[in-house]
């Protein structure tokens, strides 16, 4: 039974895995993998079984006709008289178990293989041996794989005729003539260790072009001990072996013990004198004295290599002699080149998602959301915090297996805000809100369809075109009717107060488009008061529409077998018995789009941040993908794993796609997939047509591939650098921008990525999305930035950027500002400590601190300003107790340059408080007052014009402090308060 259950869950994984990559488009890998599986299983188990079947066979006709009469015989003879009845079965037992183990070990390298014989060059040679690179990322490590069967083989064939020897007396244990074995089976072992022998010598041979791979130097590849003299060991212990093996097979006509004892004994000796003390005496006496000297050669071929694997050879490195102080007339000519500040930070706005545009409690927000670029009502690009509104499951209360898998199916509807404009509350003003979708993002790019069918959350399986499926409740605008738009950042006025209404975080011309027409923002209802699920049009009302699935996505379950295929697979009855399901019914399953990405391409590493985009009328997952190599000779290796985790990923999101064992030193960014939300559509664009690992995999894989022409302008408008790959560039950037091995061996001009300053983990600062003006450029691009500093400090060593604007000539371009070591600029750390020690920050903070007030920190942006380099953290507050209704506003922007840092209730106000003491910069044609004008109506000349104001809502919070502990008294001296506000607003 249990063999039969088995049986069946193997069949039900196999078909159901065929009809997934047949309904996908992709059965052409399915197909290829399983036949170079197959081929692998099948050579290596014939092997296996020939070489230890002969092995075993040969043992048993070799046996002695006449067996010594001795204690040790007379016990092996119950063992004899066991195993002679049934020695066939014995024999086809043990010699099938190994020809299946080794298959099936087999079977798993078949990606070695199809690399093997299909290997395309890389053009570039390497420096000691001349040979293409692809020799060492595709022909060696499968003759390494090779030789290891061999020598398994061997020796298992060693050790089965050693036991049959054994078991029928060629081999004794105890004997008292002195001869422990037959002339017959001397002759059969040495034989096998002959071979065995002989495959030391091919390994010691192939081991040569293995010294590109070795840690023994200062750096990673051959190092002057290697080529001097591991080399030349190599090659003394082939021929020894070769001798070696020589006597063994000589041991035939001689036919004793003492030949093969020999040979071994001098291979051993060979292997400690010549391979082990003769390379340790050059590496301690002739290299480590000198060491800077000797190695520097091998340095330079590790930079060399490590940079082209890596694709930061052609990194662009400028000095950049950073400024530190600016005059407010400076301030005023640089404002115009600063452009939109991206102050939504997706890791904290993602709360606000949630409890804004949630609608209902099943569907989901990720934790990080993604950050793009759409163009406004005018053209204009702007960055986008952009994420899907899936569908984590039926509510709580109502969830069993009809309503998860049949009823609730899926997502609804793209949700976007301005990454730069927020609203008179601090929240971040959306573009695209609500069920149905609507706002400005659906007036640029038109109607799409909405349903999230494939998607990170959500059951594993789906079944459609069954049961009617939930499609979004029919009063969802009722919900979120308190939604802050465009025109309610157009409204919010600048003003120097925290509690008044805040202006887009855009300062690029300084004042707010809104600076000039300021009508008080109008109260509205809190997010919290949405209705509760359960409650009329929440999850228990019937006022909810319904649909149908028309796509093409899934399985079609067109018959009663294909039911029985998939209830096994699921161990699910409720597919067999459910009366609605029939053979128009479709199952949907593998629905994150990362691991389709990553089933359809198996060879394949893929990005640990997957991002949705409206792309032709439908939303468009994009997935970044890479090829990757741990066999790039010279090329320093890390651990891919380690090289990506950071805040956004530490944590808080699964990381996906590493290799097997975490190891790389060669990367490229050659395949971007999309995978569509509504009917699953993989589809896999070679952006790096020239890689050559790629066009190894095209070959392996013929037809997978859609050119990178063929991308349509929608989607190549979101095509965007990717995360995973500039973590890890700026992984191996921190040691080689060094270029010069003199200088990279000293090691004093390392750097390192620094930690996050704003989060309480020793994590580090990941790398931010934002559109920056790089020096010497005239217009704007959207970038990926991150900075350094040197190792051991604090301070800023350089600022790093690559241009993610695939509608540029520069995308791609990886380029470094590399501060003066003479110029001491703030970084992020200290910057970070500047914010809580500084008095005018602290007074802000303050109040928000020692208050219920929960206060986040956000993403902390630098960029190039006024030729030096800007720091902008947004402040989030959220009300503290407040449960899960609540969300962070943004109440305060904190800004610094140089070593002056101020904060403001916007990007603006924060700019002028850092540069002019609270001053805004004169604008062309502003004048500045006389030292004799009349104040402002209301206020005296040493008196600010909102000082009765700013009493009053003092007054104001005294009072709501007073009420807990007198609540008649204080609620009157609240309402007076509240009045005299009002009148003061009004006027």
């Amino acid at each position: 039974m249990v063999v039969i259950i088995a049986a069946l869950m193997f069949a039900a994984n196999f078909w159901t895995d065929y009809k997934w990559f047949n309904a996908v488009g992709f059965s052409t890998v399915f197909l290829t993998e399983l036949w170079t599986r197959v081929l692998l299983f099948a050579v290596a188990a014939l092997v296996m079984a020939i070489i230890v079947g002969a092995s075993i066979f040969f043992a048993y006709r070799a046996r002695p006709g006449v067996r010594p009469m001795s204690l040790e015989q007379q016990g092996l003879d119950r063992y004899r008289q066991s195993i002679d009845p049934h020695r066939k079965l014995f024999f086809w037992i043990a010699v099938g178990a190994l020809a299946l183990l080794a298959g099936a070990a087999a079977g798993g390298d078949w990606r070695a293989y199809l690399q093997f014989v299909n290997s395309v060059d890389f053009g570039t040679a390497d420096p000691e041996f001349g040979m293409d690179v692809a020799f060492f990322a595709f022909t060696y490590p499968f003759l390494r794989i090779l030789l290891g069967y061999l020598y398994a083989a061997v020796i298992l064939a060693f050790i089965a005729a050693v036991i049959v020897h054994y078991l029928y007396g060629g081999v004794r244990l105890q004997n008292d003539s002195g001869q422990r074995a037959t002339p017959a089976a001397r002759v059969h072992l040495s034989v096998l260790l002959g071979v065995f022998v002989l495959l030391r010598a091919g390994s010691y041979w192939l081991d040569r072009y293995g010294l590109v791979f070795s840690e023994r130097g200062y750096t990673f590849g051959a190092s002057y001990t290697d080529v001097n003299a591991v080399s030349t060991a190599l090659v003394i212990l082939t021929v020894i072996s070769v001798i070696c093996a020589v006597l063994f097979f000589a041991n035939i006509y001689f036919k004793n013990t003492m030949v093969p004892m020999a040979s071994l004994g001098l291979l051993v000796l060979s292997a400690v004198l010549v391979g082990v003390a003769y390379p340790e005496i050059v590496q301690r006496f002739q290299v480590g004295p000198n060491e800077q000297r000797l190695e520097s050669p091998y340095i330079e071929r590790n930079i060399e290599f490590t940079r082209e694997a890596y694709d930061i050879a052609d990194a662009e490195v400028e000095t950049y002699d950073a400024t530190t102080e600016l005059t407010p007339q400076e301030l005023s000519a640089a404002a115009d080149d600063i452009p939109s500040v991206r102050l939504a930070d997706p890791s904290v706005v993602s709360q606000t998602f949630q409890q804004m545009q949630q609608v209902r409690g099943f569907y989901q927000f990720p934790d990080v959301l993604d950050v793009d670029r759409y163009p406004d009502a005018d053209g204009n690009l702007i960055d986008t915090i952009v994420a899907v509104r899936e569908l984590d499951g039926p509510p709580e209360d109502q969830d069993n297996w009809l309503n998860r898998h049949l009823i609730y199916t899926h997502g609804y509807g793209m949700v976007a805000a301005a990454g730069n404009l927020i609203d008179a509350e601090g929240r971040p003003v959306f573009t695209e809100y609500n069920i149905p979708p609507r706002g400005e993002l659906s007036d640029v790019v038109g109607e799409y369809e909405p349903r999230i069918y494939y998607g990170r959350e959500g059951a594993d399986y789906v079944i459609v075109e069954a049961e009617q499926e939930y499609d979004y409740p029919l009063d969802a605008e009722e919900d979120t009717e308190d939604v802050p738009t465009l025109d309610d950042a157009v409204d919010a006025s600048p003003s120097p107060s925290a509690d008044e209404a805040r202006v887009p975080a855009d300062s690029e011309g300084g004042e707010s488009p809104a600076a000039e027409e300021s009508p008080a923002a109008e109260e509205s209802p809190a997010a919290e008061e949405s209705p509760a699920e359960g409650e009329e049009g929440g999850e228990g009302s019937t006022s909810q529409a319904y649909n149908n699935y028309a796509g093409d996505g899934g399985v079609q379950l067109s018959s009663f077998f294909d039911r029985v295929l998939y209830a096994i697979k699921y161990q699910e009855p409720n597919i067999l018995l459910n009366s609605a399901i029939s053979s128009d019914s479709r199952i949907i399953y593998e629905r994150d789009p990362v691991e389709r990405v990553e089933k359809v391409a198996p060879f394949l590493t893929t990005d640990s941040s997957p991002y949705p985009a409206v792309v032709d009328g439908r939303v468009q997952w994009i997935v970044d993908a890479y090829t990757t190599s741990d066999g790039y000779p010279y090329a320093n290796r890390i651990d891919f794993t380690d090289a990506v985790t950071d805040t956004f990923t530490d944590g808080s999101a699964q990381q996906v796609g590493a290799l097997p064992g975490n190891e790389v030193n060669y990367i490229r960014n050659s395949v971007k997939a999309t995978v569509d939300a509504y009917d699953g559509t993989v589809t896999l664009y070679a952006w790096d047509e020239q890689d050559p690992v790629l066009q190894t995999w095209m070959g392996a894989f013929p037809g997978i591939m859609t050119s990178r022409d063929e991308m349509s302008e929608d989607l190549l408008d979101h095509v965007r650098y990717p995360d995973d790959l500039f973590k890890v560039q700026r992984e191996i950037m921190r040691e080689y921008h060094v270029t010069d091995a003199s200088s990279y061996y000293g090691g004093q001009d390392f750097w390192s990525v620094p930690t996050d300053p704003t989060n309480e983990t020793e994590t580090s600062e990941p790398p931010y999305r934002q559109t920056i003006r790089y020096p010497g450029e005239e217009e704007p691009n959207f970038s990926l930035t991150s900075t350094f500093v040197p190792r051991g400090r604090e301070n800023l060593a350089a600022f790093m950027a690559v241009n993610s604007n695939p509608n540029s000539d520069d995308y791609g371009q990886l380029r470094l500002l590399e501060l003066p070591r003479s110029t001491v600029i703030f970084g992020p750390g200290q910057v970070q400590n500047a914010f809580d020690a500084d008095a005018d920050v602290r007074e802000v903070l303050l109040p928000l601190e020692q208050s219920n007030a929960e206060v986040t920190r956000g993403n902390l942006l630098t960029l190039p300003f006024a030729e030096g380099l800007l720091y902008v953290e947004p402040l989030y507050v959220q009300a503290g107790g407040g449960g899960a209704a609540s969300f962070p506003l943004l109440q305060q922007v904190m800004v610094g340059f140089g070593e002056e840092v101020a904060i403001g209730s916007n990007l603006q106000e924060a700019l002028n408080n850092l540069f002019a003491e609270g001053e805004a910069p004169l604008e062309e044609g502003d004048t500045a007052p006389e030292e004799d004008e009349e104040p402002a109506e209301g206020g005296s000349g040493d008196e600010n014009p909102n000082q009765e104001l700013t009493d009053s809502l003092n007054e104001a919070v005294e009072a709501w402090e007073d009420a807990q502990e007198s609540q008649d008294e204080a609620d009157e001296r609240l309402r007076e308060a509240l009045e005299a506000i009002e009148e003061q607003m009004n006027e």
